[in-house]
């Protein structure tokens, strides 16, 4: 027994260091294909822009691999975003409340639902799917009667986020990078990340080891909820409003990254830092094919086909799991 541990540990970072060099790759391949075919791609310009584009779907990514390794998932972070937007929009518009406090006050309203989504699937043993379907009408119809069901523009106050302070990147890029270190670091030496996965691989044998599973469930529920009101902070400062159509399709993107960056589907293994290379080549693809002049379907053809792709190459790798074990 004392054996194995070292090399399961040994075993997730190959894996790991594995995903993230295939990723690299594909990230290599991508800026090769688009700098042949659009001079204006590989261009300092265009990677800052790229960066300062994707803190908020990072963010996001984050809390959705926690759920995704004990085998969950949250279809509401999308409508979560935009009820964390209105709601700090509220406060900076109507309360006149600084940016700090109302970041503050979206990741709460981020974390109530979160535990909302977790509480309920763990309370009566609901696959998350359905639960998480239902908030997404709920927390999106909240962001409706919360604006109004008008954008609200909140300007100055909030817009300091998106804009450049070192090499053309924004503060909200940077801290969306120590949310991801953070975050990996948690998953990987910490007896919380070790749990989650022992979940996500196998959930009775937690309970027979002493550990009770649910708690930790709404845990990470509401986790991926504070993370959603953080991103939806984000969005609304590159928007620099409170836009209750924003965030819509927003779990596509994140939960396509997070696949694409490893993570199972069916729980138990992930990586953080692989998620966010995910991030990234979801970002390099859109950007990309916005400069070679894709139309919108066409665009959205070939990211589907991509989330696809990687959906299969997951069936695949669990299926070589089962045969190997």
């Amino acid at each position: 027994m004392t054996s194995s541990k070292p090399l399961t540990t040994r075993a997730a970072l190959t894996s790991a260091v594995g995903t993230v060099a295939g990723l690299l790759v594909a990230l290599a391949l991508m800026v090769g294909f688009f700098s042949w075919q659009s001079e204006y791609f590989f261009t300092a310009d265009t990677f800052i822009t790229i960066a300062n584009d994707i803190p908020a779907v990072a963010v996001t990514a984050v809390g959705m691999t926690f759920v995704l390794i004990i085998a969950g998932i949250d279809l509401s972070v999308g409508s979560t975003m935009a009820l964390a937007a209105a709601v700090a929009g509220i406060a900076m518009l109507q309360w006149h409340w600084s940016l700090l406090p109302a970041t503050f006050l979206a990741m709460g309203v981020g974390v109530v639902v979160g535990a909302i989504n977790g509480a309920i699937s763990v309370a009566w043993r609901l696959p998350s799917f359905i639960v998480t379907l239902g908030m997404l009408e709920m927390a999106r119809g909240a962001a409706y009667l919360a604006t109004d069901s008008r954008t609200q523009y909140i300007g100055g106050k909030i817009d300091w986020l998106g804009k450049p302070i070192v090499l053309g990147l924004s503060p909200q890029f940077f801290i969306a990078i120590v949310i991801v270190v953070v975050a990996q670091i948690v998953l990987t030496r910490t007896v919380f990340g070790r749990s989650l996965i022992g979940i996500g691989t196998n959930e009775e044998a937690m309970r027979l080891a002493g550990v009770d599973p649910r708690p930790l469930k709404v845990i990470v529920f509401a986790l991926a909820g504070l993370l959603a009101g953080l991103g939806g902070v984000f969005l609304s400062s590159r928007l620099e409003a409170a836009d209750p159509n924003a965030g819509t399709g927003a779990e596509l993107v994140v939960i396509a990254s997070v696949v694409i960056g490893g993570t199972s589907l069916m729980g138990g293994r992930g990586s953080v830092a692989s998620t966010f290379f995910g991030v990234l080549v979801i970002s390099v693809l859109e950007a990309g094919l916005a400069q070679i002049g894709a139309s919108e379907p066409t665009k959205r053809i070939i990211t589907g086909f991509v989330i696809i792709i990687a959906v299969v190459l997951d069936t695949l790798r669990e299926r070589r799991k089962k045969r190997g074990s």
